[in-house]
């Protein structure tokens, strides 16, 4: 059974969940906010199937990229849109002008995050942007199969440890099948997402009707630019009025925290598919490093790194929107979590002690962020020496 594995060491994709024949495996969320499987132990026959689709007992071998550019959308608009260059609107739009299918994240009506799919083009803004909280995976990978068996090309995006699972309950090959991860840092916690989300809105509602509300979150505004994005939110508040907040990546308190990794799953701190392990065909991510690698192509507006990691999708994008060809040690300078786990902050087993006692008081989730997410001496270093990097930069170029 399923419980065989350390609840520390699942990473939530939900494939033992939509692969149980006995539907006897649902998810609950614990006291940190993330979605973890238990049995109804009274229906379960012991059949193990789902032993056979879990990501962590069925681990496959480090690779390396076959592949690797930078790279950039042409289109100017959409590029903005995006957290990086917009390689993933590329990818999409191929798929979907040969009728097919696109899996990805993105907001609900309570700008919680789910994986849902299109078939549209003009959907596609749903799915760009990078959003920093663990997905609610839902029946997405029964869905993907279901597009597949009837012949639909199906593109499916998502974390490494989803595409793992993915692969792992497919357990076929499918030639009209296309999975694009991303190098990732780590899943934020649901539930300190949902906190963040209300006191934000709580302190401009001073308790009116109506209640103020969202209308857009972006975690990667390009405002400021690209390698200095901010978060940015627009609402509604009790009197009608339209407020939009941009707060720079280093004041942000929601980012400072995910960054300093202070709220991610504990399967983060030992994921299970770093070096590539999730079988992904290609990988895309930020080109950090662009700047001192390759300064001709940085003009702060974002540029990706795409990985090819199966070279049947070699001829998915046009090859105007590949910019130069890149070295895995020249990625991996810049973008060590394409193979490192990150360290858990010092401070989240007490930072989620805190929320699990005064979640039911007035907690400020925003205080107890920027009461536990302190920077190490190495880290400070780094930040300053980062600043004044950019500072300079940017007198030199002016």
């Amino acid at each position: 059974m399923i419980d065989k594995i350390s609840k520390r060491d699942c990473c939530g994709c939900a494939a033992c969940t939509q692969k149980c024949p006995q539907k006897c495996i649902i998810l609950i969320e614990d006291i940190e906010g993330f979605l973890y499987p238990e049995i109804e132990q009274d229906k379960c026959t012991k059949c193990e199937v789902c032993e056979r689709v879990c990501p962590i007992l069925n681990q496959k071998e480090p690779r390396r990229p076959l592949k690797i550019y930078a790279t950039k959308n042409l289109n100017e608009e959409i590029r903005m849109e995006s957290s990086s260059g917009g390689v993933f609107t590329l990818l999409a739009e191929r798929i979907l002008n040969d009728g097919g299918v696109v899996f990805g994240a993105r907001f609900d009506e309570e700008w919680n995050v789910v994986h849902d799919y299109t078939d549209k083009v003009d959907e596609l803004n749903k799915f760009r942007g990078s959003k920093y909280v663990q997905s609610i995976i839902g029946n997405s990978f029964l869905d993907a199969k279901k597009f597949l068996e009837k012949g639909r090309k199906v593109l499916f995006s998502g974390t490494p440890c989803q595409i793992a699972g993915l692969n792992c309950f497919l357990k076929t090959e499918y030639e009209n099948l296309y999975t694009i991860d991303f190098i990732c840092h780590g899943i934020p916690s649901p539930k300190v997402w949902r906190l963040y989300k209300k006191e934000l809105l709580k302190k401009y509602s001073k308790n009116k009707i109506p209640e103020p509300y969202f209308t857009s979150i972006n975690f990667r505004n390009k405002i400021s630019g690209w390698k200095r994005y901010s978060f940015s939110s627009s609402f509604i508040d009790s009197k009608n009025r339209n407020f939009v907040i941009y707060e720079s990546v280093d004041k942000n308190v929601f980012m400072k925290g995910f960054n300093l990794s202070l709220y991610l799953r504990p399967s983060c701190h030992n994921c299970p598919a770093k070096s590539l392990k999730s079988g992904s065909d290609i990988t895309i991510s930020d080109f950090w490093g662009v700047q001192r690698l390759f300064p001709e192509y940085d003009d702060d507006k974002g540029i990706s790194l795409l990985m090819f990691n199966n070279l049947r999708y070699y001829n998915l994008l046009d090859n105007s929107a590949l910019l130069v060809e890149v070295t895995y040690q020249q990625i991996l300078r810049y973008n060590s979590s394409i193979q490192n786990s990150v360290t858990p902050h010092k401070n989240r087993e007490r930072f989620f002690e805190r929320i699990t006692l005064e979640e039911f008081n007035s907690i400020s989730i925003i205080s107890l962020i920027n009461q536990y997410a302190t920077y190490n001496l190495i880290q400070k270093i780094k930040r300053k020496a980062y600043l004044i990097y950019s500072f300079l930069s940017k007198k030199i170029k002016k």
